[in-house]
């Protein structure tokens, strides 16, 4: 039988950019279902007593940077731990990847999300403005057409439902992989996703 596997994860998070290569090889060699949910992790913490970065305490801001630059050196992927425009707005791209996983599937999805990451943390681009989010889709093959209909209502509504999904899921931290309701937080669990869609 066939696996899924719910992908929670915030479009701006360094996390999700770190372990989404990664995780994109596991989920195809394993053969498994994702469905693509970008969440507001904003009301996420509101009801699971997280904070957003800003109101963090000093030392776990400056130990947050000590990890990226660990994970990213033993990763081998590049990263700005301080890009120019962060921290962004997640709302806008998590419409923009909803629509288009709504209209062209998952495996389009889960490269818009590797290409956001990416233009955050590597290309230090705005994924709040429109006219990146535009770039992006034409770079990745995908019309520009999306991003009028990531504005729409229903999307966004979407969206709103993802959020609330996780939040029954028992989620609290971005990225969050559940498969049959148990939960895998963080790129560093990775190991243990493989290991449970092999089994």
């Amino acid at each position: 039988m066939r696996r899924t596997v719910d992908y929670f994860f915030a479009p701006q998070s360094p996390w999700m950019y770190l372990g989404h290569a990664r995780f994109t090889d596991i989920v195809q060699r394993a053969g498994a279902e994702v469905r693509v949910r970008p969440v507001d992790y904003g009301q996420i913490f509101a009801v699971s007593g997280g904070l957003p970065l800003p109101k963090r305490a000093p030392q776990r801001q400056a130990y947050r940077l000590v990890e990226l630059r660990r994970f990213s050196e033993a990763l081998g992927i590049p990263l700005h731990p301080e890009p120019r425009h962060f921290p962004v707005a997640g709302d806008p791209a998590g419409w923009l990847i909803t629509a288009v996983a709504e209209q062209e599937g998952a495996e389009a999805a889960m490269r818009l999300t590797g290409a956001i990451g990416r233009a955050i943390w590597v290309e230090e681009r705005n994924v709040a403005d429109d006219n990146v989010l535009a770039e992006l889709l034409s770079e990745n093959g995908l019309e520009v057409s999306h991003l009028a209909r990531s504005q729409q209502a229903d999307v966004k509504a979407r969206y709103a439902e993802h959020t609330q999904q996780a939040i029954d899921a028992g989620v609290f931290g971005a990225p969050s992989y559940v498969i049959d309701g148990e939960i895998f937080w963080g790129q560093d669990r990775l190991d243990f996703v493989e290991r449970r869609l092999a089994g």
